[in-house]
């Protein structure tokens, strides 16, 4: 993907962070994340500005993990104890949850409660000094704005000559797919409003680069835009709620960089 970064830009967007991958990866002086989900826009917060904190937290939960006590932390989006936590609980709990459910899935039913089942791992890394710390000197090291929302208002206040990048909810690869990260809803029309939004970055001089699986609806989207070129790519997929949605998988690159 990084042949596919512009040489020099403004600010950088990146509208669904999630794990931040991407993001860590490029390491801008300026950036704007967003996610629908503000559990884990918390977490990334709460890493920024109370790493030590967080580490004691996640150290707790690291020694009472079990099958029953990861049940009874999912349950308290269920039975009111969620409200009356903490900022710093609450990503300990999302970060908990995310290192020891069944494979790294976040996955919310309609009342948004989360319904992952426990996933069973020998030694997951709950705790994860080093990396937490180094992120959070990361974030504090550069001009960084949080928010949460849709993905329309997180590039509010973009200019020319900035970076978006989007990493939405990927189309399914098969109609009985219906996984959607980190939302509960993100269907064909989001992917209607997302493919207008990247039309009217591009057109305004803006970096555009969005991540997406290879399927015929990509090509209907955004093959007949001038300026937009779709570049196929072979991808390492670790989260998936199964098998064959792992592995190495086809994806897309959309962009007007190059």
């Amino acid at each position: 993907m990084a042949k596919y970064v512009p040489e020099k830009f403004g600010t950088y967007f990146e509208p669904f962070i999630g794990g931040g991958a991407f993001f860590l990866a490029l390491h801008p002086a300026k950036a704007v994340i967003n996610d629908f989900n503000p559990e884990l826009v918390n977490a990334w917060k709460i890493v920024k500005e109370f790493p030590e904190e967080l580490l004691s937290k996640l150290s707790e939960h690291a020694s009472k993990n079990t099958k029953e006590y990861y049940l009874d932390i999912r349950l308290t989006d269920r039975d009111g104890r969620l409200e009356n936590m903490t900022e710093i609980e609450r990503a300990a709990r999302f970060i908990y949850m995310l290192k020891t459910g069944f494979n790294g899935l976040w996955r919310m039913n309609k009342k948004g409660q989360n319904n992952v089942p426990y996933g069973s791992y020998k030694n997951p890394n709950i705790a994860d000094t080093q990396t937490i710390r180094q992120v959070s000197t990361f974030l504090n090291s550069i001009q960084l704005e949080m928010r949460s929302g849709d993905f329309s208002k997180a590039v509010a206040g973009v200019s020319t000559g900035d970076f978006v990048y989007f990493d939405p909810p990927y189309i399914p690869l098969t109609e009985t797919s219906s996984f959607t990260s980190y939302s509960a809803e993100f269907g064909y029309a989001e992917q209607l409003r997302l493919r207008d939004l990247v039309k009217t970055l591009h057109q305004s001089g803006v970096y555009v680069m969005l991540s997406n699986s290879d399927v015929p609806q990509i090509y209907e989207l955004y093959g007949d835009i001038p300026g937009i070129h779709i570049h196929q790519v072979t991808a390492q997929r670790s989260v998936g709620a199964k098998a064959n949605s792992r592995g190495k998988v086809g994806e897309v690159i959309v962009t007007n960089v190059g």
